[in-house]
């Protein structure tokens, strides 16, 4: 929290569901958005999908989702080769529902 003239402010939480398609099963993906999740402080998961894709939920300030849909949709791990993002249920939330960010297999 932050400190304006006495009033207490609070940065905004977002939370949102995406996947992301193309080569992303296979190339460390999940490794790295769980890496870059912690760098920008977001909370949720991702997985692998049957369908060949990368599923999760991400939670965090809105600043850090931005950056973190960025890296989902444009850069992703090195050897990645990321066809599209989709972004849903995109929703402000009041409290964080995860401790960390975690890989489910």
């Amino acid at each position: 929290m932050l400190r304006y003239f006495g009033i207490m402010a609070t940065k905004k939480l977002k939370g949102l569901d995406f996947e992301v398609y193309g080569r992303v099963q296979g190339v460390f993906f999940r490794k790295h958005t769980q890496e870059q999740a912690q760098k920008l402080g977001l909370k949720g998961w991702c997985r692998n999908t049957s369908q060949g894709t990368v599923k999760g939920v991400l939670e965090g300030p809105e600043d850090g989702v931005n950056q973190m849909k960025n890296w989902l949709q444009f850069k992703g791990s090195p050897q990645s080769q990321i066809d599209k993002a989709i972004f849903e249920n995109e929703r402000e939330i009041s409290e964080f529902s995860f401790k960390d960010f975690q890989i489910k297999r």
